[in-house]
């Protein structure tokens, strides 16, 4: 496919094909036709022949080429593939649509730091699990570490600790670089309720802002109900592409988790 593609990515092969397409022609039909000369002519029919695209017919003296719809027909099929899977896939597109608007908002907005103090966000989830199922997949650091980051990310560490004074942590990575926050939990009444903070850290260690959470998990019919209160606050200037990504980060971490449940539960 690869060598398919690379002979069809050159406009005079692709006119080439296009004329064969018609019908068989000579080296020198195919010449004039496109305009090139004819060792040119020839050296892309070389390329097709190569590839398979193209069967050439000695003729007595003359040399006539034909293209051969086999291959097309595979590497059309690969590209439909491509395309079905595209589309697909259309709302991981969307997802950067909206990321790339909320920087520009935001941006705008950061003229100085605590510039998103109080900025408050909630999310809610009908999750097909009983309570303490869904309980232990924030507080089971295995199971959280299978849930809780956004696609292409990678966790290497996270861990809550359900009592008051615990450790919150979340580290990950992506091929850019390595993101860490730290916190404590503040309140956890298993397996009901779970309050943290969290702060985002930046390279050198320092505060670019933090969020304090806020988990209500109520039994409802076909599982259970989560809640997510989120309040950010010693925002600065700098936490700008982490708060923009807020809404559509934790709305993908949170199917990621609804996810998780219905596949284990499978």
């Amino acid at each position: 496919m690869e060598q398919i593609a690379a002979a069809l990515g050159d406009g005079a092969r692709w006119r080439i094909v296009e004329l064969l397409a018609e019908r068989p022609r000579s080296v020198g039909e195919l010449a004039e036709l496109t305009g090139l000369r004819q060792p040119q002519t020839t050296k892309h029919l070389q390329t097709l022949t190569r590839v398979g695209l193209v069967t050439v017919f000695p003729l007595g003296q003359r040399r006539v080429y034909a293209v051969e719809a086999g291959p097309l027909k595979d590497f059309g099929s690969r590209v439909r593939a491509l395309i079905e899977s595209i589309e697909a896939n259309e709302g991981e597109r969307d997802v950067l649509t909206r990321y790339q608007a909320a920087i520009s908002a935001d941006t705008a907005a950061a003229s100085r730091d605590r510039w998103a103090d109080g900025r408050a966000f909630a999310f809610d989830r009908l999750l097909a699990a009983p309570r303490d199922y869904v309980w232990r997949h924030w507080t089971d650091p295995a199971l959280l570490a299978s849930w809780w980051a956004p696609p292409s990310m990678t966790v290497t560490d996270c861990v809550i600790e359900p009592w008051t004074g615990g450790r919150a942590v979340l580290d990950y990575r992506d091929a850019e670089g390595r993101y860490r926050s730290a916190g404590e939990v503040r309140a956890a009444t298993e397996p009901e309720h779970l309050e943290f903070d969290l702060s985002v850290l930046d390279a050198k260690g320092d505060t670019s802002f933090t969020g304090h959470y806020d988990l209500k998990f109520t039994e409802a019919p076909g599982g259970t109900r989560l809640r997510l209160d989120l309040r950010i606050t010693e925002t600065t200037v700098e936490a700008v592409p982490f708060i923009a990504g807020i809404e559509t980060g934790w709305g993908q971490v949170l199917d990621n988790l609804a996810a998780r449940i219905i596949q284990e539960k499978d």
